[in-house]
């Protein structure tokens, strides 16, 4: 029986979206792990945040992720970083995700030896989300960047962290790394990183269509949802965590739905890093009505040309 490669995808994302030096470094340091593929870096300045892709064997992108948060923790000084982007680190939240042959669970442990390496040889505290979450409070990723940067430095510069009461560290310090905060690692599902730029330039206008179509303030299923200003624009910035329940054309037609009564219109819209072939072909099926639409269709095109 010939064996069967396992193949893991991790999304690392970084506190800097202006220095091309600082941006390349990091990117760099992830590419010196020759049998991962490192691709789809994206930057923005205004977010002040940069990520890419990293896809290979679990321990050859466990090694590749981990070099390029040594070099963030080298560069970045998060005492000076201002941006638009809720963000509590250097290296701010890297995510695991399962793509042939791996398991959740794998992708779960995956997260923990990160952790414990981070936590044990950089010096920064480490906070596990999603499906490799130890308490129920940092399931959701908003929940753990709560405050932010500057209020979890507050948090666990108190008392030597007691203020963080139950919910300490996974690895780590119960105290900031003095320039590179903390760490969100987890493992996750595909998410899509949709955002939709306005033609406006009240921020006001994207935080409130945004606090409308999120899941939690009963919106669109599976859909988290920010206000933010980018490029002198108001950009509502979603990341769709299950496709099969809201994916990207749906939530572009609500928004078109929802700035109809500001009397404005979308700018544009972008997808933000890779996106699954399935969520592409379900909206071309559902947007177009291509019910022969699949994508086998699609590879074998791609195969061809």
């Amino acid at each position: 029986m010939p064996h069967m490669q396992k193949i893991v995808e991790c999304v690392p994302n970084f506190s800097e979206g202006e220095n091309p030096k600082i941006i390349n470094a990091i990117f760099g340091a992830a590419k010196t792990v020759k049998s991962v593929k490192v691709f789809e870096l994206e930057h923005n300045a205004s977010h002040n945040r940069m990520l890419f892709t990293i896809v290979g064997e679990p321990k050859a992108v466990l090694t590749s992720v981990f070099e390029s948060i040594k070099v963030a923790t080298k560069l970045i000084d998060m005492n000076k970083h201002k941006g638009e982007h809720p963000r509590i680190g250097a290296t701010d939240v890297v995510p695991f995700v399962p793509v042939s042959n791996v398991t959740m669970e794998e992708c779960v442990e995956l997260a923990n030896k990160l952790g414990k390496k981070v936590g044990g040889e950089l010096g920064i505290p480490v906070f596990l989300y999603e499906e490799a979450a130890t308490k129920p409070q940092n399931q959701n990723l908003a929940d753990v960047r709560k405050g932010e940067y500057e209020g979890l430095r507050v948090k666990m510069s108190s008392r030597g962290g007691s203020a963080l009461g139950g919910n300490k560290p996974d690895f780590g310090p119960s105290k900031m790394h003095p320039t590179a905060g903390a760490i969100v690692i987890g493992a996750r599902k595909y998410l899509v990183a949709f955002n939709v730029n306005l033609n406006t330039k009240d921020i006001r206008i994207a935080k409130q269509i945004a606090s409308k179509i999120r899941e939690k303030n009963g919106g669109l299923a599976a859909v988290k949802a920010l206000g933010f200003e980018v490029d002198g624009f108001a950009q509502v910035s979603m990341n769709l965590v299950d496709f099969d329940k809201t994916n990207f054309d749906q939530a572009y037609r609500a928004i078109e739905k929802e700035i109809k009564n500001y009397k404005l219109k979308i700018k544009n819209s972008e997808i933000y890093g890779m996106i699954p072939l399935e969520s592409l072909v379900s909206a071309v099926k559902s947007t177009f009505k291509a019910d022969t639409f699949t994508s086998d269709q699609v590879l074998e095109k791609r195969l061809y040309e």
